[in-house]
């Protein structure tokens, strides 16, 4: 027996109660992968438009995709400037939207509005279109502002420098920690070597004041992370919304362990094998 797809609203409050949520970012422009990962057990599918290439029609088809497997959808969108971009997510029926690159509360509050119907933002409504096929034009929009995830990628310095603005914006949902790019807008690639910038007392700094800021203002924290060594550690510190990589990764790893057992094989055999140099995997 299928579990009840929860609403958006409803979602939200199973994160904001504590019940992780794990899911995947897709990069590759995929409708048949998107499908596959749908059914892979994930609770959520986040489709990247930001450095994924997916147009219009092929991000159409994906989210398609996603809800045939009852994943939660949402989409990374170009930035809190990208109007057309959130418009087209929603529109198509993503459940919610990621905006990265927020360094102010302004840049919050435009992210928002673009997200929310009037009078909470500007989100401008039509009829007919996807998010609206299973309730109508009024069964969706009357409620599309509490469904509607909204997310807000900390990943620059100054978002951490203007977190407590941030966080208290109304609307914002969830703030999801960016750890490469915010460890590179902090200099700490260039201070530490390869990988302990990511244990740097620095960056738990910085995260903690996340922390701190979201509890405060009752915000869902979410984390990209590469394989699933530190999910336990950030479980723990209160993030539920969590990606372990993205599509191409779980290809690369998966791919990187096959060749590694093929390696092994071949020599218990006496028939060496060694694949072939890749700085990937």
């Amino acid at each position: 027996m299928t579990n009840a797809i929860p609403t958006g609203a409803e979602f939200k409050q199973q994160l904001r109660d504590g019940q992780p949520k794990m899911g995947l970012f897709v990069n590759s422009h995929s409708t048949t992968i998107a499908e596959q990962l749908a059914h892979s057990g994930y609770d959520w599918l986040l489709i990247d438009t930001q450095h994924g290439p997916m147009s219009s029609e092929t991000l159409s088809t994906m989210l398609c995709a996603v809800a045939s497997g009852g994943a939660k959808s949402m989409v990374r969108v170009a930035g809190y400037h990208d109007r057309g971009g959130i418009q087209q997510a929603l529109d198509l029926g993503a459940d919610g939207i990621l905006v990265p690159y927020i360094n102010t509360a302004e840049e919050a509050r435009q992210a928002v509005s673009c997200a929310r119907y009037p009078t909470a933002g500007t989100r401008s409504v039509y009829f007919p279109q996807r998010s609206m096929n299973q309730a109508g034009l009024l069964g969706y929009a009357g409620a599309a502002n509490d469904n509607v995830i909204i997310a807000l990628q900390v990943e620059t310095a100054a978002c951490i420098d203007n977190m407590t603005e941030i966080a208290a914006v109304p609307g914002v949902d969830m703030l999801f920690l960016g750890q490469n790019d915010l460890c590179m807008s902090m200099g700490l690639y260039e201070k530490y070597t390869f990988p302990h910038m990511y244990t740097s007392p620095e960056l738990g700094a910085a995260t903690q004041k996340l922390i701190d800021e979201a509890r405060r203002n009752n915000v869902i924290l979410g984390l990209f992370l590469f394989g699933t060594s530190r999910v336990g550690e950030f479980l723990e510190k209160g993030f539920t919304f969590i990606s372990i990589g993205n599509d191409l990764h779980h290809v690369l790893t998966q791919a990187g362990a096959y060749v590694k057992d093929m390696e092994t094989i071949a020599t218990a055999q006496g028939k060496a094998w060694t694949r072939r140099p890749s700085a990937l995997i």
